[in-house]
């Protein structure tokens, strides 16, 4: 991602921010406004998505938590230009989801080891995967994807979740553990059968 990142110009790095780490889709990068960001607290709260129109679902309104540390590198294009937006343009001004997908375009060709056709909603997808590979459960990647339902997030990244055989079948053995603890004549002891 750093290296997609570094591949853009300055003033659309925060394309790769917003799209990797807090999960917004084109269009609602290209309208986020600074006042739906609160710096302070770390917290995106997508309003609107580009020109000006309702976001795709109620859900899509939901905040997202971000780390001191990306509050301060998304704040870096509106102090340089005193923009509204967070991504502007070469002069500091808004941009739509097509001039960002241009420039998006011209960036990923430089990067190496990217799949083919690689789209700025990959990064969405990026987004997914680190929070599932960090062990967020279910209900807590749907909140931070901003999805109407845990279905819609299973259906598209239900594949990514670690496999949890090894789990269930550890949980069984605990439980058969404690049943055969001494005095307990009624559970078979392993490799026996009633």
């Amino acid at each position: 991602m750093w290296q997609l990142h570094d591949a853009l110009p300055a003033h659309f790095r925060s394309v790769v921010l917003l799209g990797a780490f807090v999960g917004l889709r084109v269009a609602e990068i290209a309208a986020l406004r600074v006042e739906d960001v609160d710096f302070m607290r770390g917290i995106v709260t997508p309003a609107i998505q580009y020109p000006a129109e309702e976001l795709k679902t109620e859900a899509s309104k939901n905040p997202i938590p971000i780390p001191a540390e990306l509050a301060v590198m998304l704040n870096a294009n509106p102090v340089q230009w005193g923009s509204d937006t967070i991504v502007v343009g070469a002069f500091g001004r808004s941009v739509s989801p097509y001039t960002i997908e241009q420039a998006f375009s011209v960036a990923r060709e430089t990067v190496d080891g990217l799949p083919a056709g690689f789209r700025i909603h990959d990064l969405r997808h990026y987004f997914a995967s680190l929070l599932i590979a960090a062990g967020l459960d279910i209900k807590t990647v749907q909140a931070r994807l901003r999805h109407a339902s845990a279905k819609t997030t299973l259906d598209t990244y239900g594949h990514m979740w670690p496999d949890r055989d090894e789990s269930s079948r550890a949980a069984v053995s605990a439980a058969l553990v404690r049943t055969e603890a001494p005095g307990r004549l009624d559970a078979p002891r392993a490799g026996q059968s009633r």
